[in-house]
């Protein structure tokens, strides 16, 4: 299983969003500086995430993106699939599109693959943005800069 860009981008500018403390939108030139994301294809998610339900736009000069939903309801998983898919490994344990397998019935990798669907579904399914949030202030609190003099 391979996360696109597109996906990958989708969930930065989410994060943007996200850390945006402000009910003021974020301008699109900003995420893009922010998640480096070249604007263009920016734009192009947007959009997409738009009509997903996880974002809101605002035109005009004080125009830009608002997150939809709190990040504290807004998971991984779902941004992940609704930008690229179902989340399996390999076809034949996808649960919403599975493909025939040529081993049908006499896969000896099956159950392995779909454990291994479970186990990354079980994570991103879990994890939402605010999580990923409070994961990164940790650590940034945690970091200590080496001072040697």
């Amino acid at each position: 299983m391979a996360v696109s860009s597109k996906c990958y981008y989708a969930l930065r500018a989410i994060y943007a969003l996200s850390e945006h403390a402000s009910a003021e939108p974020l301008k699109i030139a900003e995420i893009a500086e922010r998640q480096q994301i070249p604007v263009r294809f920016l734009e192009v998610i947007l959009g997409q995430l738009k009509g997903g339900g996880f974002v809101r736009s605002r035109r005009g000069a004080e125009g830009g993106y608002t997150l939809a939903r709190p990040p504290e309801q807004i998971t991984i998983g779902e941004v992940m699939r609704y930008v690229d898919g179902p989340i399996a490994p390999v076809d034949c344990v996808s649960q919403s599109r599975p493909k025939e397998c040529d081993f049908h019935g006499h896969c000896h990798f099956f159950g392995f693959w779909g454990r291994v669907r479970q186990a990354i579904s079980d994570v991103v399914d879990r994890t939402t943005f605010a999580d990923l949030m409070r994961e990164n202030s940790l650590k940034h609190r945690e970091y200590v800069g080496d001072w040697t003099i």
